[in-house]
C-alpha cells in the first residue's frame, strides 16, 4: 500500500506540476519572447517530451487508483464520496488528454513542420485551453485526494 500511494502521488505530481509550469510560467514567458513560429517550434517540442509522460502517468495513477480502491476499500461501494470524485475527475481529464493527444496535438505538429503559423496557433490555442481545464480539474482532485475524507 504505500508503494501504491507513492507512485500515486509522484504520477499526480508530474502530471499536474508540468501543467501547471506550462500554463503558468512558461507560457506567459514564450508569448513575451517569442515570435508566433519560434513560439510554436518551442511548445511543439515541449509537448513531445510532456505528453509520454503524461501517458505514464496515466497509466500509474489508474493502475495505483484501482489497487488502492479494491485492496483498501474492496471496491466502489465502500470508497467514500472522495474517491468517486477522484475517479470521475481522473477519467474527465484523461478524455480531455486523450482527445488533445489526437485531434489538435497531430494537428499542431504537422502545422509547424509545414510552417503555417496562423494554424498553427489555432491548434496551439485549443491545447492551451483544454489543459487549462485539466489544470483547474487536476487541482481541484488535489483539494479532494487531500481534504476530501476530513469534510
Amino acid at each position: 500500500m504505500p508503494l501504491a500511494i507513492a507512485l500515486h502521488l509522484i504520477a499526480a505530481v508530474i502530471w499536474v506540476g508540468g501543467m501547471f509550469l506550462a500554463w503558468m510560467v512558461l507560457r506567459p514567458v514564450a508569448a513575451g519572447l517569442l515570435a508566433p513560429p519560434e513560439r510554436l517550434a518551442l511548445w511543439s517540442r515541449v509537448f513531445q517530451r510532456f505528453f509520454p509522460w503524461v501517458w505514464a502517468a496515466v497509466a500509474v495513477l489508474f493502475g495505483t487508483g484501482l489497487w488502492m480502491l479494491f485492496a483498501v476499500f474492496g471496491g466502489m461501494a465502500r470508497a467514500g464520496w472522495h474517491i468517486h470524485s477522484m475517479l470521475g475527475f481522473g477519467l474527465a481529464m484523461t478524455t480531455i488528454f486523450a482527445y488533445i493527444w489526437f485531434v489538435p496535438y497531430p494537428r499542431l505538429l504537422a502545422t509547424v513542420q509545414v510552417e503555417a503559423w496562423p494554424e498553427g496557433g489555432n491548434h496551439l490555442s485549443r491545447i492551451r485551453r483544454l489543459i487549462g481545464t485539466n489544470l483547474i480539474l487536476g487541482l481541484a482532485t488535489v483539494v479532494i485526494a487531500s481534504a476530501g475524507r476530513y469534510l
